[in-house]
């Protein structure tokens, strides 16, 4: 790679770093494993750069690269079990978080229970902002698979929240 290509692609990364990974977090859930994955989209993008014909397309390029590194990942046997710290205590009474905080705790725990392909559709769509065949595009499918996997995610997502007790059976908060 020249010199100037490097200086392109570093002016990219730079760029675009923090949206990728934020990205990947919504996709793993983990901010460690949110770096893994944008370093792999970004080692990838590396090793595509001197044939990248169409500048344009680089968002897609990567997004179709951390999407696909998600997914591999998610099939690896290691990442099934999960480590922590420490065993979480239940929360005082008398504690009163703020409830984006916790609805947004509520929401990442259930996409954490939606399966790998239908969490990347969901990402795509309502996090990224994708329309149906943007998000064909960048998953290499198409437009209804797009819809139904999206389907599938949304009602996935439904039942994880029901099961949390954070929605009714119906729908509403209760």
């Amino acid at each position: 790679m020249s010199p100037e290509e490097e200086a392109q692609f570093s002016v990219y990364v730079n760029a675009r770093r923090d949206r990728v990974r934020r990205i990947a977090y919504l996709l793993c859930g983990d901010w460690h494993r949110a770096d893994d994955l944008t370093q792999i989209a970004f080692v990838k993008l590396y090793g595509a750069w001197a044939d990248i014909r169409d500048y344009a397309a680089l968002d897609a390029f990567v997004r179709r690269c951390l999407m696909r590194a998600a997914v591999d990942e998610s099939r690896r046997p290691w990442h099934r079990e999960r480590a922590v710290d420490a065993v979480p205590d239940a929360p005082s009474p008398g504690l009163d978080l703020a409830s984006v905080v916790a609805d947004r705790q509520l929401v990442r725990s259930a996409l954490d229970e939606v399966p790998p392909g239908q969490r990347a559709m969901l990402v795509l769509r309502y996090f990224d902002g994708l329309d149906v065949a943007a998000t064909a595009a960048a998953m290499e499918c198409s437009e209804g698979n797009v819809k139904s996997q999206t389907a599938r995610g949304l009602a996935a997502m439904k039942q994880a929240l029901v099961r949390q007790g954070a929605v009714g059976s119906g729908g509403s908060r209760p």
